[in-house]
């Protein structure tokens, strides 16, 4: 099933691809999403367009995080960024009043800060089965929005099934860790590309864009590529 977020275009045109480092619980990664797809739907309505292929890959932004963290996201960003209770009420007001204008309402008093290894898991089990753009989608508002938890096998089973996934296929592909190893490759390639934060775009496999960059940032690198394109030899 296309996701609603690609531009329809003609399907013979060879498509420009775009790799996305992120992770769930990056409040950066849902803005950087949103941001992304505006661009895309800029940029699918300008007269030399082409199609894109979209695919996203694993970041462990905090990888030694428990399943079951005790404590708010205060006292996360405290413990995690050295930083003081206030300092981190206002990295959090800064980012929901961005995420805001990006059309995202977070609610950081419901959030449950989790270990996202598993969640990473699922988007490659998704990934497989056409459906790993419907499950970015669903973990990242059920994350950031809905105060859903995206660590638990169960509760990431009961989110796979509202996008068409078999909750208990998925319940022993994450038990079995079947998609470990993709993370992981995920995490080696982000390194050899020198990533060490996120999101981060490459865009096909010659632009890199860092951050949640506004979507005109992406329109002008679509059509640069879309250039590129053309000036190649037939």
């Amino acid at each position: 099933m296309r996701s609603r977020y690609l531009p329809i275009v003609a399907p013979e045109a060879p498509p420009v691809r775009i790799d996305v480092w992120s992770d769930v619980a990056c409040p950066w990664c849902y803005i950087g999403k949103r941001n992304l797809e505006s661009g895309m739907i800029a940029f699918a309505a300008s007269a030399h367009a082409l199609p894109i292929e979209l695919e996203y890959h694993s970041f462990e932004l905090a990888p030694d995080t428990p399943v079951e963290f005790t404590g708010s996201e205060i006292e996360f960003l405290m413990s995690h960024r050295g930083v003081s209770a206030e300092q981190a009420r206002a990295m959090i007001d800064r980012v929901v009043g961005i995420a805001r204008d990006s059309g995202l309402s977070y609610d950081y008093d419901a959030l449950q800060h989790t270990n996202t290894i598993k969640a990473h898991q699922l988007l490659h089990y998704a990934r497989e089965r056409g459906l790993q753009l419907e499950m970015k989608e669903r973990l990242l508002s059920a994350y950031f929005v809905e105060g859903r938890h995206v660590g638990r096998v169960e509760d990431l089973a009961d989110l796979a099934a509202e996008v068409g996934l078999d909750r208990a296929d998925v319940i022993r592909s994450l038990a079995s860790d079947e998609y470990r190893e993709a993370v992981g490759a995920d995490m080696q390639q982000a390194r050899q590309y020198g990533i060490n934060g996120v999101p981060f775009f490459v865009i096909d496999g010659r632009y890199g864009i860092s951050g949640a960059q506004p979507p005109e940032v992406f329109v002008e690198v679509l059509t640069r590529a879309t250039a590129d394109r053309a000036e190649q030899p037939a």
